[in-house]
């Protein structure tokens, strides 16, 4: 049913309960001429006549009143469905299904679910860690959060975390056999430690800024595994050099159990984003679930 039958339904509503075109024209925001109208357009659609229209009065007839008596209660409850929203104001409720990496749900996402979580505790949440580009639709999923770059077009998009350094890192054992790289061509000498991507299985290719130009390695060497924490640990096993967000080593810098290099040269990616589609906008358990991950 379109949206102008809904209208002349409610219409129709009003007109028979208030049993006058006036009334029924300020109930429902119009004049009476319009609404009188509209009956005559329903009336005509329908092939019967719904009203009675006299000097003093508008009733219904047999065939409006079996209207009336038929319509009114499915209208009655969607105004109930529609009060009941009251209670998702008052206590939000609903379940969130998100998809994360391991990197932005260690480092940024989760001190701030134990807080969602008690703040709203009729929602459930449930996070899977996955490095591939998925489809979120598809999947079954209501949000993800990746890399800013790797967000799918058309998605909204909120951050969740600030920039993202990414560094070269290596142990101290390693640099005991190997010099330290000066630029990244220099690379090419090296035992590169790759990371695959389990979205397309090709291995991910490190960037680096130069002479105001962005340039793309490909890392080869002994050891590849499917993801960052697999890479910072054969670091410091001392197996080679690895490409990896600051954030994941930083504590292992500080420490002196691995060694940056090429500091000049690597970039800063975009940080973590929350993405979802348009039409979950409304949602609100996961318009509450961004608020509390957002940047503030």
């Amino acid at each position: 049913m379109s949206r102008e039958n809904f209208s002349e339904l409610l219409s129709f509503l009003a007109v028979a309960q208030e049993r006058s075109f006036t009334k029924a024209a300020a109930r429902r925001g119009v004049t009476p001429s319009a609404i009188s109208h509209t009956m005559r357009l329903l009336e005509e659609r329908l092939g019967v006549t719904l009203l009675t229209r006299t000097t003093r009065r508008v009733v219904p007839t047999p065939a409006g009143d079996y209207l009336l008596q038929n319509i009114q209660p499915l209208f009655d409850e969607i105004e109930n469905r529609m009060s009941s929203l009251d209670e998702f104001r008052k206590c939000p409720r609903g379940n969130l299904r998100i998809t994360v990496t391991d990197e932005s749900l260690g480092f940024f996402l989760r001190p701030r679910i134990a807080d969602f979580l008690k703040n709203y505790p009729e929602i459930s949440l449930e996070v899977s860690t996955d490095l591939r580009l998925i489809d979120i639709v598809d999947e079954g999923f209501d949000a993800g959060v990746r890399l800013g770059e790797l967000v799918t077009q058309g998605m909204i998009s909120v951050p969740v975390s600030p920039d993202i350094p990414f560094a070269v890192v290596g142990s101290p054992t390693y640099f005991k056999s190997h010099a330290v790289p000066k630029k990244p061509a220099s690379l090419h000498e090296h035992n590169c430690i790759g990371v695959r991507l389990p979205t397309h299985g090709k291995i991910y290719r490190w960037r680096f800024r130069q002479k105001g130009k962005d340039l793309k390695f490909q890392p080869v060497g002994q050891f590849v595994c499917n993801n960052v924490f697999g890479a910072r640990d054969a670091c410091l096993d001392g197996i080679g050099l690895a490409y990896i967000p600051k954030i994941v080593v930083e504590e292992h810098i500080q420490n002196g159990k691995l060694i940056s290099v090429l500091e000049p040269f690597c970039p800063t990616h975009l940080g973590f984003h929350l993405f979802y589609p348009r039409h979950h906008r409304h949602s609100m358990p996961l318009s509450l679930f961004v608020e509390e991950m957002k940047v503030k």
